[in-house]
């Protein structure tokens, strides 16, 4: 990213047109890079000189709120898209919904997830997962299992980290069987279980007060050659 930037910098000194591709390229640097407030300071820079931010510009910006633990300025990009008429894509949406998640705002992750749908933009992988790992924070487990349901509905093929996160939920909630149910789930799809799902639905269980199930599954998680120290929560 500081690369990336001094480029930028030579661009002007060079008497180079910084356009939209150059600042968005710039922004998505200082993105990949954890400069969250470079690339609004970006994004500010380049429309006060009069270039117009893109889709890509304000998905790159929202991105590095995300990965900045930022979720407020993450729905203000959002709103500003909107307002600018730039339309947001499922990239924008899924970075919008993931900066909610780490906020623990399920409420609004979940909001957002409807919002996209009701704009003609269909939720990824990464939308649904955010999503359901913003319902585990916020102790929503029925929500979760909902959303795991309904990517399979619309097509959206679960991995690992949707099951993960569902079954946390589950373990929150103190539903060892739903636990037990997605565990199996998985298997089935031919998701091979890791540490944290394994950890997961043996602490569900113990809260159960399921301890055969849970010596069973001990058991099974080291038959499996996982590293049983990595299933205490």
């Amino acid at each position: 990213w500081e690369r990336a930037l001094s480029l930028l910098d030579e661009m002007q000194q060079r008497g180079l047109e910084r356009d939209v591709y150059t600042y968005s390229a710039a922004i998505s640097a200082c993105e990949k890079g954890g400069q969250w407030e470079r690339a609004l300071s970006l994004l500010e820079e380049m429309q006060r000189r009069g270039v117009e931010p893109n889709v890509v510009t304000y998905s790159a910006a929202i991105s590095a709120c995300e990965k900045g633990g930022q979720w407020e300025r993450a729905l203000s990009l959002l709103e500003q898209m909107r307002r600018r008429g730039v339309e947001p894509d499922v990239y924008s949406f899924s970075a919008a919904i993931s900066a909610c998640e780490k906020g623990r705002q399920w409420e609004r992750a979940l909001a957002l997830l409807e919002e996209m749908q009701q704009s003609g933009v269909d939720p990824n992988i990464f939308s649904y997962n955010a999503a359901i790992a913003a319902c585990e924070k916020g102790g929503q487990w029925e929500r979760a299992l909902s959303l795991l349901d309904k990517m399979q509905q619309q097509g959206v093929e679960s991995d690992i980290i949707s099951f993960n996160s569902a079954v946390l939920a589950c373990r929150k909630g103190g539903q060892w069987e739903r636990a037990l149910s997605l565990l199996e789930e998985m298997q089935r799809r031919g998701i091979e279980p890791g540490a944290i799902s394994y950890g997961a639905a043996i602490s569900a269980c113990e809260k159960g007060g399921q301890w055969e199930l849970a010596e069973s599954l001990l058991e099974e998680q080291r038959l499996n050659s996982l590293k049983a120290g990595f299933t205490l929560f």
